[in-house]
């Protein structure tokens, strides 16, 4: 299995980081938690035009049909720069649940102005030991309830805190079920994997950005004279992270690699954590490098710091996400255990 990304793909990301710098999205994440949503859609506009909330949506719903792995790269440079707002569940976790069902009425509604930037979605899925909330659904047209068997329309209720300023959360009253039946909970498993892929590739595009500026700072920061860089305590430190981000990488190339596969939830899972641990080492480590000033909310790295945090369970906790690997490893022995006895 090959995991390195194509020249298309690495100007694809590229590109992307280009678009995000020229946004200046610290100013945009701190509006859109301000209760500004403006700039944020502004710049989701142009991730629109770029293709990026296309890539899950299937061509004759307006979208580019691309492969998960781009999906992946898109979010990697999403996660980089904390760009605000429901990007998981429009162009990743909503277009794969309605491209699941049989009926393609609601992808055909719906897919085509979520892939124009016309429109943003969002979707709350009924998970074990979770609440079930929706994020930014005072922003999104399209606000969604997955339970079960019934697929529902929604509407915002209360305000849940996060600790991420950026994440406004809410629980969902329910309006009309759309869609009911066995499919859609076959449905909403792919919509829920393919949202945590796409949170997972956030997650450790976050990490690469804060390991990116904790080395920085080091090179800055004097002690004794000379960087803190110099300390090989602190090259440790930063050496670690580097090993846990760049071992992370391949079970998130994986994951999306086997997204059509009977394995698709045990390898997302593993992608979640890897790259989850990977992205909360990284931000203990760009804190510790920073010191007191890494504390302060106007300080950029906090933006990085609380998205991280908030991200690490908004897919489901790590919990959640290592019986789904030991159930999947449970069930492949038992089969394998069941072949042998018939050979």
């Amino acid at each position: 299995m090959r995991f390195a990304l194509s020249p298309e793909q690495l100007d694809f990301g590229t590109s992307l980081r280009k678009l995000f710098d020229a946004g200046r999205t610290p100013n945009v994440v701190r509006a859109w938690a301000a209760g500004d949503p403006r700039p944020g859609r502004a710049l989701i506009k142009q991730l629109a035009e770029a293709g990026v909330l296309g890539l899950a949506v299937a061509e004759e719903h307006g979208g580019v049909g691309a492969e998960p792995i781009d999906l992946v790269v898109a979010f990697q440079e999403i996660g980089r720069a904390a760009v605000p707002g429901p990007l998981v569940e429009t162009a990743a976790a909503i277009p794969a649940l309605l491209q699941a069902l049989p009926d393609q009425s609601l992808a055909a509604r719906w897919l085509p102005g979520f892939a124009g930037g016309a429109a943003l979605g969002t979707v709350a899925f009924a998970t074990p030991g979770q609440s079930s909330v929706a994020l930014d659904a005072d922003t999104a047209e399209v606000v969604l309830h997955a339970d079960g068997t019934q697929l529902s329309t929604g509407h915002r209720a209360g305000l849940v805190r996060s600790v991420d300023a950026a994440r406004r959360l809410f629980a969902v009253d329910l309006d009309d079920v759309v869609a009911e039946g066995p499919q859609v909970r076959d449905a909403a498993a792919a919509g829920f994997d393919t949202g945590a892929l796409a949170c997972a590739a956030q997650l450790l595009g976050a990490g690469r950005s804060l390991l990116h500026a904790a080395t920085g700072y080091a090179k800055q920061r004097k002690q004794f004279g000379k960087p803190i860089g110099e300390f090989q305590a602190v090259k440790q430190k930063l050496a670690d992270v580097l090993i846990g981000l760049d071992l992370a990488e391949p079970l998130l190339f994986r994951a999306a690699l086997t997204m059509g596969e009977p394995t698709r939830a045990r390898n997302v899972s593993a992608a979640v954590i890897a790259c989850g641990d990977a992205a909360y080492r990284a931000a203990r480590a760009a804190l510790q490098v920073h010191g007191a000033i890494g504390y302060t909310a106007e300080y950029d790295l906090s933006l990085w710091l609380t998205k991280v945090t908030a991200l690490r369970s908004a897919w489901g906790t790590s919990d959640l996400h290592r019986s789904r690997i030991a159930r999947a490893l449970r069930d492949d022995t038992v089969k394998g255990g069941a072949l042998r006895g018939t050979a």
